[in-house]
């Protein structure tokens, strides 16, 4: 059977016996989970399973499993499977009719979405962005319109920047970041979308692993005339005509065939 389980400092005793008990421990780094083991008086064999090793490394683990060992899939951190190679080993488990289950446990996402403060009702997680400017706010566009909360994960380095699209392409919307969530140096911050931007941008990247919610759409009147005008021109200084009208349409309320039709006129394409 292969159970996935993430590290955490509040380890849950099901997961504790779940490790006793497997035959092997599949883990990103041997390292790291051989001194979670050790701090709890737990001796099992180890081996690495991370995405540079994910190939040639699953057919070994489903062999052991078709044998009817167990197999305990251990992440460095968060909860294994999130945007985590470990799918893969559970999908072609499920797919072979092999046994699958799971030890809950912290997760940073759902984590960072409570302690945001913000609609939790409804949430899209969408991982990474991509890491370069237009790629990032072409991908923001495409999510202006969800009404929902949305939770991404995010590179220090690239915080403030990503912070800065997301307050042009997405508005002034609540967010939070969420850093080194279930551990000890566990930070909140919470603030609009613009204010975090300047506030690391000021500060520099944070140090650790981090979660950005953002909060849905905000319902307001729609722009008329010339302040739909301004808004539609400030969109097209840095997206194509296409994205700028996705994401004032999403942050207006305005059909988006209106917003493109005067996006057009704008750029002198009407």
């Amino acid at each position: 059977m292969a159970t996935p389980i993430g590290h955490a400092e509040d380890i849950t005793l099901r997961a504790l016996k779940t490790l006793s008990s497997a035959d092997v421990i599949a883990c990103e780094d041997t390292r790291v989970t051989a001194k979670l083991l050790a701090r709890h008086g737990i001796e099992r064999p180890l081996l690495s399973y991370h995405e540079h090793n994910a190939e040639r490394m699953r057919p070994v683990l489903l062999d052991r499993l078709r044998r009817g060992e167990s197999v305990a899939l251990v992440s460095d951190a968060g909860t294994p499977l999130i945007s985590d190679p470990g799918f893969k080993l559970v999908r072609a488990a499920l797919e072979e009719g092999l046994p699958v289950t799971t030890v809950p446990g912290p997760s940073a996402p759902l984590a960072a979405l409570l302690l945001s403060g913000l609609p939790s009702d409804r949430f899209l997680f969408t991982g990474f962005l991509p890491p370069k400017t237009a790629a990032r706010r072409t991908a923001l566009a495409e999510l202006a319109e969800i009404k929902a909360s949305l939770v991404f994960f995010e590179s220090a380095p690239r915080l403030a920047a990503a912070l800065a699209d997301m307050a042009a392409v997405l508005g002034p919307r609540p967010a939070a970041v969420a850093r080194e969530l279930t551990k000890l140096f566990e930070e909140v911050r919470r603030g609009s979308l613009a204010e975090l931007a300047a506030r690391y941008a000021e500060e520099g990247p944070p140090r650790g692993e981090l979660v950005v919610v953002v909060g849905p759409p905000v319902a307001e009147a729609a722009p008329e005339g010339a302040a739909l005008d301004r808004q539609i021109e400030t969109a097209l200084a840095s997206m194509s005509i296409k994205d700028a009208s996705a994401a004032v349409a999403a942050a207006t309320g305005l059909p988006r065939r209106e917003v493109y039709a005067r996006a057009l006129t704008l750029a002198g394409r009407g």
